[in-house]
């Protein structure tokens, strides 16, 4: 291979038939591949022998091209290290977008978008919405994740692969990948489930994507908590479903609101396990009212079981899906919480007689999901890793849930009240109205602290005033200072 060959090659003109030297026109070409922006200040450009191949010209050609480019300054070469852009170029030719010739690029006639593409709210740029560390919501302790384990299996999958799993075009997911989720739901989450069910998607919203395809009409209306998963209400938002808000107290979702607001809707979405923000668990009552009500009026519900792994105080709580002898349930759940999000991995539990149309729909999608990770997280929960680590990690949060809250009341004392069970990563904080939970939260930011202000989880007016504060990825040691720097955050605004 010739030297140089692995830097990307340029698209350079080269007219044979032109009166213009060949020389020239490869100046010209990289010359406005400058000035457009294509070739940026640093980057590195093919070895003269290598641009030669590729355009298959001789090395003298290019030896003259870059020549000339470099006694004008446009390039810049190192012995030993290659040709580059330079660095130093005039501004105005390293301004991309600037004006062509003198005017600004202009579009002409409409550009019209799908009515359905202007339903998906906008993600506001929060500045504590990708913070790292105290009191980031949805963060595991990253520091304790067996990194040596987990290699090892990637490297494993990576070197030498599984035939079959390369070629997976199944829109299930791998079938070895399945079946440890399901041994897995069974034993720690007795939900009735078989292979053939489950749908590997990457992380919750493409569950709630792809259910919300398969379920909803325009128009039907859907019980959504309130307050409640905000990226959630999203997807349903673009789905054109009228959302209908039924409060949660400490027993989780108000059924009997529900039934009086909208006795008729299509489908509701719980978190009875954890549910978020306020971190309460469904009592039994309410989840039998819930799977009766669903019953008699030939409605669906979609269990999001994001963080079910983690109670402290007691054993962890049976599934909603496990209590239904109806298959309502879509049952949902993520590694995100328990391993990391950037796995983009989760999973549905699909009604048996809803697989095919389940399936149709993600095979419209992307077909099927991406095999290596699938198969090393099959690895890790069968050779007992998975398991390990729920039970460590479950220790570790306890411990500092617990110092989180003897400093939020030492701190503040019943100026705010703390709410949710003893589980998850995550509680809820609120405060009087007068209190603007935004602001302090923008404050926060500034002092490196990453929360979410409770209000932003409603969907009415009413909405009361707190804060969710994330302690998965904040050391026990941490925490005092952390909310030190939240009673300054407060005290300012």
């Amino acid at each position: 291979m010739a030297k140089g060959s692995s830097v990307l090659t340029p698209v350079v003109t080269v007219d044979r038939g032109s009166s213009q030297p060949l020389h020239s026109q490869v100046y010209r070409s990289l010359r406005n591949a400058i000035s457009t922006g294509v070739l940026r200040p640093g980057q590195r450009v093919p070895s003269s022998r290598a641009m030669g191949i590729e355009l298959n010209v001789s090395r003298i050609t290019i030896l003259e091209a870059y020549g000339q480019l470099l006694a004008e300054g446009y390039f810049k070469s190192s012995r030993g290290a290659g040709t580059f852009v330079s660095s130093s170029l005039p501004e105005y030719l390293t301004q991309v977008g600037r004006p062509v010739n003198g005017r600004t690029p202009r579009t002409s006639g409409p550009r019209p978008v799908a009515r359905r593409a202007l339903q998906f709210p906008t993600l506001p740029m929060t500045p504590w919405r990708y913070g790292l560390g105290a009191f980031a919501v949805h963060q595991p302790a990253f520091e304790e994740f067996p990194y040596a384990i987990w290699s090892r299996l990637v490297t494993h999958h990576s070197k030498d692969p599984n035939a079959h799993a390369i070629h997976c075009i199944d829109p299930l997911g791998s079938r070895r990948f399945r079946e440890a989720i399901c041994e897995y739901l069974r034993t720690a989450r007795a939900v009735h489930c078989e292979p053939e069910q489950v749908m590997i998607v990457s992380g919750s919203q493409q569950a709630l994507q792809i259910t919300a395809n398969v379920l909803f009409d325009p128009g039907d209306a859907v019980w959504m908590e309130e307050p409640g998963y905000l990226l959630a209400r999203n997807v349903f938002t673009a789905a054109g479903c009228c959302q209908i808000p039924v409060p949660v107290d400490d027993q989780g979702l108000n059924v009997e609101v529900g039934v009086t607001r909208c006795p008729q809707a299509r489908a509701a979405y719980v978190t009875p396990s954890h549910q978020y923000p306020l971190g309460s668990a469904m009592s039994a009552g309410r989840r039998l009212q819930l799977l009766n009500w669903a019953q008699r009026n030939g409605a669906w519900i979609i269990e999001d079981d994001y963080d079910s792994e983690y109670r402290f105080e007691s054993a962890p709580i049976s599934s909603l899906q496990g209590l239904d002898n109806e298959r309502r349930v879509i049952y949902i759940g993520t590694f995100s919480k328990v391993l990391f999000a950037s796995l983009r991995l989760g999973y549905i539990v699909v009604p048996p007689d809803l697989v095919e149309r389940f399936s149709a729909v993600r095979h419209a999608m992307d077909i099927f999901p991406p095999y290596l990770f699938q198969e090393v997280i099959a690895d890790f929960m069968r050779e007992g890793h998975f398991a390990r680590h729920i039970r460590r990690m479950r220790q570790l949060y306890s411990e500092r849930r617990m110092v989180l809250v003897e400093q939020l009341r030492s701190t503040f004392g019943n100026t705010l009240e703390i709410h949710g069970a003893e589980a998850g990563m995550h509680l809820a904080v609120t405060f009087p109205a007068e209190l603007d939970d935004v602001a302090i939260a923008e404050r926060a930011a500034e002092l490196g602290l990453w929360l979410f202000p409770l209000s932003g989880s409603y969907m009415t007016k009413n909405a009361r005033k707190g804060l969710v504060l994330g302690y998965g990825n904040v050391a026990a040691q941490a925490i005092p200072g952390a909310v030190e720097k939240l009673r300054t955050a407060i005290a300012s605004v």
